[in-house]
């Protein structure tokens, strides 16, 4: 773990020195013309097979390294005396009110819209867990089978309790666990998941306009938080052999 606490700050330290870019954001899956990302300067770490974007250079790469640091001293401290069963129950909890199981009646457009981007990753994650989540335009939500919590939890137990303090720190900025499994298994880019989680309030803003103060750091902002929030997933999930090679005389 406390390499994991090094190798974020290592990654930090490199950030601020690193000179700006920019890329463009990708949606998907199966991306929607109707629906395009916007563009924005990120910052990348890479982890593995996944690159995080951390966010526009300025504010939000201080932001980064806050989050970071903070999930790392919650962490040790545990402040709120969890154990390991509550933060996977907790984190599974948000399977009730998950952002992409609750669809709407109209306009018919958007209806479409949460078919088209939403539809794929409930598929994915049914097939990739083989369970039931499925969706309802009820405000009570769908009905989640007690089996698949069971599953989820039985999944979720395989991390330990650095990775799950990030793992819920990522649900609750997506507010969504399926968004959450497509980011952490690398279905899904972090650019990916929050498009999907704003898809209606996306929607809206290309269809009434964007208030560029107001949206655009929203969007920037919730981006760093999750890149953040998944970097340190994967940081803590990783294990590391050390192998001593014996001098001989």
């Amino acid at each position: 773990m406390w390499r994991s606490c090094l190798r974020l700050w290592d990654e930090g330290r490199r950030l601020l020195n690193r000179p700006r870019g920019g890329l463009i954001a990708s949606v998907g899956p199966g991306p929607n013309p109707r629906l395009q990302a916007r563009a924005y300067a990120p910052l990348t770490v890479s982890s593995g097979k996944q690159c995080f974007c951390l966010g526009p250079a300025g504010g939000d790469r201080a932001l980064c390294l806050l989050i970071q640091t903070t999930l790392c001293n919650t962490s040790l401290d545990n402040p709120t005396q969890r154990n390991k069963d509550q933060l996977i129950r907790a984190a599974v909890k948000f399977l009730d009110t998950d952002t992409i199981c609750y669809r709407v009646e109209e306009p018919e457009t958007l209806v479409e819209l949460q078919k088209n981007e939403w539809d794929p990753v409930i598929e994915w994650a049914e097939k990739r867990y083989g369970v039931e989540i499925g969706s309802s335009t009820s405000i009570m939500g769908p009905s989640i089978p007690a089996r698949t919590q069971e599953v989820l939890i039985s999944h979720l137990a395989s991390y330990n309790m650095w990775a799950l303090q990030g793992i819920e720190f990522v649900v609750t900025q997506l507010k969504s666990m399926v968004l959450t499994l497509g980011l952490i298994d690398l279905r899904l880019t972090v650019e990916q998941a929050v498009l999907l989680s704003r898809l209606e309030e996306e929607y809206q803003i290309q269809k009434w306009g964007n208030i560029e103060w107001a949206h655009d750091y929203e969007l920037q902002e919730l981006r760093a938080r999750t890149a953040a929030g998944a970097l340190f997933v994967h940081l803590c999930s990783e294990s590391t052999t050390v192998k001593h090679k014996l001098l001989r005389e």
